[in-house]
């Protein structure tokens, strides 16, 4: 699988600031789109960058060029975005500017880009470690192919999704960077075994079917997840429940650190 990079997450539609510009231009800017900071450019050249710290105790008729940071990390667009996750979370910075080779501002890339970009990883390890578990608990030989299985046909084996994991998925699918899902196929009936979110968010956007790491086992036999499947009344995507971002288990966790402290 090709490495992902920057300009696969990047955003392309980004404010600026002109340098030209005063403090009250940022600040109305800030309030108009409710960003916390802008690149800042001479024509289409990226010079500096100015967030709302910057303001603090500033007058609002201060020139940008006065009070932006000229300590300006950027990011090249065919960089590998482990790369930038490097960057973002070693310097502590939120927003790296992406520009070409003659500093022309090209987009941003957020902390939170870099997020989306890792979240549900398959790697063929994954794949083969689980092969190896089927083997070893059905004594079975299943074999693995790579294809496009119908979305409606998956069994789903997992409750819930949530709602913010799910909108990734979504902006995955839409910039074509979705990774396969991982089901199991046999005889009648085609388990889905990691991908629940890109599944749904599939649905979600009338996509009709999926990339799959697709492991076929010829026995008709019933898999663990099936049962499980049967216990929580599952029987298609439409069974599973969204849950919104403040019923996540890490937020919820957060929360009540936050009320015992």
């Amino acid at each position: 699988m090709d490495k992902k990079k920057v300009r696969d997450y990047m955003t392309y539609d980004v404010i600026s600031v002109d340098s030209k510009g005063a403090a009250h231009d940022v600040i109305d800017k800030i309030q108009k789109t409710n960003h916390d900071g802008f690149p800042v450019v001479d024509g289409t050249r990226v010079i500096g960058y100015i967030s709302a710290r910057d303001l603090l105790f500033t007058q609002a008729d201060t020139p940008v060029e006065q009070v932006m940071s000229k300590n300006l990390i950027v990011a090249d667009p065919d960089m590998d975005i482990n790369d930038a996750a490097r960057v973002i979370f070693r310097s502590g910075i939120q927003k790296l500017p992406v520009v070409d080779e003659k500093n022309n501002l090209l987009g941003i890339i957020s902390n939170s880009d870099v997020i989306r970009s890792q979240i549900e990883h398959v790697s063929p390890e994954k794949v083969f470690n689980f092969m190896s578990t089927l083997k070893k608990l059905y004594n079975v030989d299943p074999t693995l192919d790579r294809g496009t299985l119908p979305v409606k046909d998956l069994l789903p084996t997992q409750s819930k999704v949530y709602e913010d994991e799910l909108e990734g998925r979504v902006y995955e699918i839409r910039k074509g960077l979705a990774e396969p899902i991982i089901v199991v196929r046999r005889p009648g009936r085609t388990i889905l075994v990691d991908g629940h979110h890109r599944a749904i968010a599939a649905k979600k956007l009338g996509i009709t079917a999926l990339d799959s790491y697709i492991i076929d086992i010829k026995e008709n036999i019933e898999l663990g997840l099936e049962r499980t499947a049967q216990a929580m009344n599952l029987k298609t995507l439409d069974d599973v429940q969204v849950l919104d971002y403040a019923r996540h288990p890490l937020v919820a966790i957060t929360h009540r650190i936050v009320k015992r402290d």
